[in-house]
């Protein structure tokens, strides 16, 4: 793998909130572009949209974190084959957890999620030891 793959993970990673927020906003009759985010709200036991909505929003969280660590990791040397190994599982961890977050299997989740962390904790300490 090279480093073009990491940059590429990181454009899926910019572009996953919007796959997320797009399962939501077509989980329920009557969506309002007008006002979306009353919408969601109004969505009171629409489990499936407050979970697609909740994912949209975590993985907004999640991507400056990711980005900055593959950027940084990049800038500190670190071997390219490894930020990119990094990258790809960020992504693929990020979109389980969108599903099983949508799915709602809490415990998948949550894994899901501390791992694909791990990966950007790994790239930030990996870009500081090389520094």
């Amino acid at each position: 793998m090279t480093l073009a793959t990491a940059y590429w993970c990181v454009l899926i990673a910019a572009l996953l909130p919007y796959v997320w927020i797009f399962v939501a906003k077509t989980g329920a009759p009557k969506y309002n572009n007008r006002n979306p985010r009353a919408w969601v709200a109004k969505q009171e036991g629409n489990y499936k949209v407050q979970r697609a909505n909740a994912a949209h929003l975590n993985a907004f969280e999640a991507f400056a974190p990711f980005a900055a660590g593959v950027v940084l990791a990049q800038l500190g040397g670190v071997d390219h084959g490894r930020i990119a190994l990094l990258a790809v599982a960020f992504v693929a961890l990020r979109v389980l957890h969108g599903v099983f977050y949508i799915a709602d299997v809490a415990m998948a989740r949550s894994l899901a999620w501390m791992a694909g962390y791990a990966c950007v904790i790994a790239l930030l300490v990996l870009a500081a030891l090389n520094a």
